[in-house]
């Protein structure tokens, strides 16, 4: 076993504070990451405060982890020492299931094995990467490409693969018109990516307050919610609608806005019910979906094509010290638009 630093949560109501973890031998098909960055989720905040359910104590979260091989295993083929490598939200699953078998361990049957908050293959609880080093199974280590800008690329891991995954599944791109709930974290990735994808691109916020950015971004398009001109206005307008809020929206509204056969994904995951009447779905044939976020093959392929675009997060770069005012600042939507750890900080 190796004691790495790491900052943890004590409970669901304390602030996170530094401590140390355990992190396992490195295994036959292991690799052992120098963390470098790891980037901070609204999924850290809604877990470690309990609002997905109960979890084991002490945790440490960060599912947004970039980082240097320090070693491999006698069996590992994919990674050498020295390779930028990244992780995201999974490092296990059964392997064995239909769709684990077809390629899609995201959705694995049995569960799969989660960053942090998860049970692992020995019986223990996952620790995320809001720590110095993490050992890994090389099937579920992702190559980072060298011209990506490596402090911030780290939220691609969760907040690109979460927002690529539905806008590659529903075929965003040219001639398609995408609307955006929400430009936070997630959002304003949907909003670079499916530009990127050649799609018209409608961001749909609360107010105008970020509509610069959006349009800077990459949106042609920006309404505030707030006004109900704009659910007039946009009626039978989308072909797609990416909901990245995390919070209790009138579903039945933002599907008015979906043409024929449209969908409504939901990236956001709310604490609460999202109650939909089931008429306004037969009203163009709509659909309300749920995308989780993408395999290890398609979140590789989100990278490749984040390298190629040259898209990368609007980050803030954070010492580990500031992790808790962080979290307050998140809550509040005071960040544009993602903060990232230097794990360095957490050396001493």
């Amino acid at each position: 076993m190796r004691t790495v630093n790491a900052y943890a949560a004590p409970s669901a109501t304390e602030p996170l504070v530094p401590t140390t973890i355990e992190r396992r031998d490195v295994g036959a098909r292991d690799v052992l990451i120098e963390i470098r960055y790891a980037g901070i989720c609204h999924s850290d905040i809604h877990t470690v405060r309990g609002d997905w359910g109960p979890i084991t104590y002490p945790q440490v979260v960060g599912h947004e982890i970039v980082g240097v091989v320090a070693e491999i295993g006698p069996e590992v083929t994919k990674h050498a020492v020295g390779d930028r490598v990244g992780v995201g939200c999974m490092v296990n699953s059964c392997r064995e299931c239909e769709n684990c078998r077809a390629g899609m361990e995201q959705y694995c049957l049995k569960g799969n094995t989660g960053t942090y908050a998860s049970t692992d293959r020995d019986g223990t609880i996952t620790q995320g990467g809001y720590s110095t080093h993490v050992v890994v199974d090389e099937d579920f280590v992702l190559r980072v490409p060298e011209n990506l800008d490596f402090s911030k690329v780290a939220p691609l891991l969760c907040a690109g693969i979460t927002t690529y995954s539905p806008l590659n599944h529903w075929n965003a791109g040219p001639g398609k018109k995408v609307a955006v709930v929400g430009m936070g974290g997630l959002g304003h990735m949907a909003v670079k990516i499916a530009h990127a994808m050649g799609a018209e691109v409608t961001v749909l916020s609360r107010t105008l307050s970020k509509q610069d950015d959006g349009l800077k971004l990459g949106a042609d398009h920006y309404y505030a919610t707030a006004d109900p001109k704009t659910f007039e206005d946009l009626a039978s307008t989308f072909d797609l609608i990416v909901n990245t809020v995390s919070a209790v929206i009138d579903l039945d509204a933002y599907l008015g806005l979906l043409r024929l056969d449209g969908t409504l994904v939901n990236v956001g995951a709310p604490a609460q019910p999202l109650p939909v009447t089931v008429f306004t779905l037969f009203g163009n044939r709509r659909s309300f979906a749920g995308s989780g976020i993408g395999s290890i093959a398609e979140t590789q392929e989100m990278l490749d094509f984040c390298a190629e675009h040259g898209i990368v997060p609007e980050t803030e770069l954070i010492e580990a010290s500031y992790i808790n005012e962080a979290y307050e600042r998140v809550l509040s939507s005071d960040v544009r638009y993602r903060f990232v750890i230097d794990t360095a900080t957490l050396a001493s």
